[in-house]
């Protein structure tokens, strides 16, 4: 997670919806798999006109995909109801459309359909009337009887043809029409059940950026508090201490005392609160803050700080060593008066980033475990929040004074 700036609040929910190009791309995977696999049947059958039929059917499959598009508009209009109401969208808006497609496929092949009844007439030694009836010649001498008067009363006809098959009739071919339809019609509901599926996902995916966006939120909320924490903490301590030095006459070293103040206050306000800053950067803050503690203890306190120049832009969470440094201060140097060193330092293991804050002070006095716990509860609290479990924090006495070590992942800017 990036925290070098705040996480934008999550923004009221918008529309979500398939991009069109993700749309347009299904569309034609159906329609290209409708012709293909009509194209082979008509190829085992061995139908003829082949290359004819061809091209009609990229004029249907063409067709197809673009009344397939304004079905997709339609649905688009419950792309935010309930599934049963999608459901029902697509059953009852893919029925025009099926109808159209089925009229645009029916006239397209009504040329070949005719060329082909031509074709196998002549071959089987059939003819077309001028009515449009398919007629058998019958041999010479050979009638049939066929009903008198135009509703078969009257006395009875004879005729040298058989009526193979009656032209068609107008309502016939809406009979076409919609059988050709029907086929459509399941084919446009498959393509609305898998949009529906495309939309279920992409809407699943947005509700997970979501989510990740008010968990961000939380954690640069918890982080900005615990960072907050340090602060008032720090100011009651340097106060007090400013406050002992006026009181006893020392107005240079507390004129100092205050020039430093600011100039800490100035760095460390410099970053917003949840970021992350160069290790080198916050080495110097403490470096600023032990010079603030070195005008109450200047014969007492003995700093120390090991930085190795690769590690120099190491990104940590901002004043994340200040309650390390500030409790060896406390415990250590103002609890004895000998001289103290508290050593600060850095250093690579197995890709991580193990930063210290030690003294050779005298360790945790007894009465204090309850004050000195609060400083190390913060930073605890902060790296987890800032890195979840990845990471490992050990505070301790050991032989000659008092260690605290934090080991976190290694990360440097553009990496």
């Amino acid at each position: 997670m990036d925290l070098s700036k705040p996480p934008e609040a999550p923004t009221k929910k918008a529309s979500i919806s398939v991009p069109f190009r993700t749309v347009l791309f299904s569309m034609v995977v159906l329609w290209s798999t409708y012709f293909l696999l009509i194209t082979f049947r008509s190829y085992m059958f061995d139908l003829d006109m082949q290359a004819e039929m061809a091209i009609r059917r990229i004029i249907v499959t063409i067709a197809g995909i673009g009344l397939t598009i304004v079905l997709w508009a339609l649905l688009r209009l419950v792309d935010r109801q309930a599934l049963w109401a999608k459901i029902g969208a697509a059953i009852l808006f893919a029925m025009p459309v099926a109808v159209a497609i089925g009229q645009i496929n029916y006239y397209t092949f009504s040329d070949i359909q005719e060329q082909m009844e031509q074709r196998f007439a002549e071959e089987q030694g059939f003819r077309f009337d001028d009515e449009g009836n398919l007629l058998y010649d019958l041999p010479e001498g050979v009638k049939v009887k066929a009903p008198g008067g135009p509703d078969g009363a009257g006395p009875p006809q004879f005729s040298e043809s058989l009526i193979i098959a009656p032209a068609a009739l107008r309502e016939d071919s809406w009979k076409s029409v919609l059988e050709i339809a029907l086929g459509r019609y399941f084919l446009l509901l498959a393509w609305a059940s898998t949009y529906f599926a495309l939309l279920a996902g992409y809407q699943a995916r947005a509700a997970e950026r979501r989510e990740q966006q008010f968990k961000s939120a939380a954690k640069a909320a918890e982080l900005r508090s615990l960072r907050y924490q340090v602060n008032p903490h720090f100011l009651f301590n340097t106060l007090n201490s400013l406050s002992a030095l006026v009181i006893t006459g020392k107005a240079d070293r507390a004129e100092r005392m205050i020039q430093t103040i600011s100039r800490f206050y100035r760095h460390s306000l410099a970053n917003e609160p949840t970021s992350d800053v160069a290790l080198k950067d916050e080495f110097d803050l403490q470096q600023l803050y032990l010079d603030i503690e070195a005008v109450r203890f200047p014969e007492r306190l003995v700093c120390n700080f090991e930085l190795p120049e690769d590690l120099e832009e190491a990104r940590v969470p901002g004043m994340i060593l200040q309650p390390l440094v500030e409790n060896s201060v406390k415990y250590a140097v103002s609890a004895v008066s000998r001289p103290v060193t508290i050593t600060v330092s850095a250093r690579e293991e197995f890709d991580r980033l193990v930063v210290s804050v030690s003294d050779d002070g005298p360790g945790v006095p007894e009465g204090m475990a309850h004050g000195f716990g609060i400083g190390l509860a913060n930073v605890h609290d902060r790296l987890e929040a800032r890195f979840g479990p990845d990471i490992a924090f050990s505070s301790a006495p050991i032989p000659g004074g008092y260690n605290t070590e934090m080991r976190i992942p290694l990360s440097r800017p553009n990496r």
